[in-house]
């Protein structure tokens, strides 16, 4: 917790995806890959606009209209694909239906969301804590890069290795793990470039083997 309280006092709470329901939040994990939250908040008003945020409208969509919707997001062509998986994973599995598949197993919910095409664990993590407010670490690039350059973990280190990481140090608490990515993101992007800025980060003091 350490890491933690360190980033928090540095940066203060984060408030990451503030999407309003969790069909949103569930689209923001599909769109934010390769992007930051201000392009895809343009692509969710898009679809608000037109008053296509439903999981049935958003079926009705053909991949060509939903991408021409996403274009603010970046990678319009693949990201209409992979959102099409998704949706088409809500209507096979859960009927259509969101709230039971918010309700599912959590381990069952995240092999099913792994067997979308398009949708990685970074992705289905997302999807997991912050739609349906489970206690999973979401790892990504930041992540691996700021605790290899610590010597916290080898730098071959898995998704999975590096998520046990956390969670087997940490208390299970979903707001925890989303105020705590968000730190971690904030302070790659701030700090742990990849020319990094270690004199200026809140975490230099620690050396070469913090504590979490």
């Amino acid at each position: 917790m350490d890491m933690f309280h360190l980033l928090l006092r540095r940066f203060g709470p984060q408030d990451w995806w503030p999407g309003e329901t969790a069909l949103e939040m569930m689209i923001g994990a599909v769109l934010t890959q390769n992007t930051n939250w201000k392009n895809v908040e343009k692509a969710l008003k898009n679809l608000k606009d037109l008053h296509l945020l439903s999981l049935n409208n958003l079926r009705s969509l053909s991949v060509p209209e939903l991408a021409d919707m996403l274009r603010p997001a970046g990678y319009f062509n693949v990201k209409a694909k992979r959102l099409k998986n998704l949706i088409a994973f809500v209507f096979d599995r859960y009927h259509g239906n969101l709230d039971v598949l918010l309700k599912e197993e959590t381990g069952l919910l995240r092999e099913g969301l792994l067997s979308v095409k398009g949708i990685g664990p970074e992705t289905a993590d997302c999807i997991l804590l912050y739609a349906a407010g489970r206690p999973i670490f979401v790892i990504d690039a930041y992540t691996h890069r700021i605790l290899s350059r610590h010597s916290m973990i080898h730098e071959q280190a898995t998704y999975d290795e590096l998520q046990a990481f956390f969670m087997d140090h940490l208390p299970d608490d979903p707001g925890l793990f989303n105020e705590f990515h968000a730190l971690i993101v904030r302070t790659g992007k701030a700090y742990c470039r990849r020319k990094p800025l270690c004199p200026e980060c809140p975490l230099n003091s620690w050396g070469s083997i913090p504590p979490i």
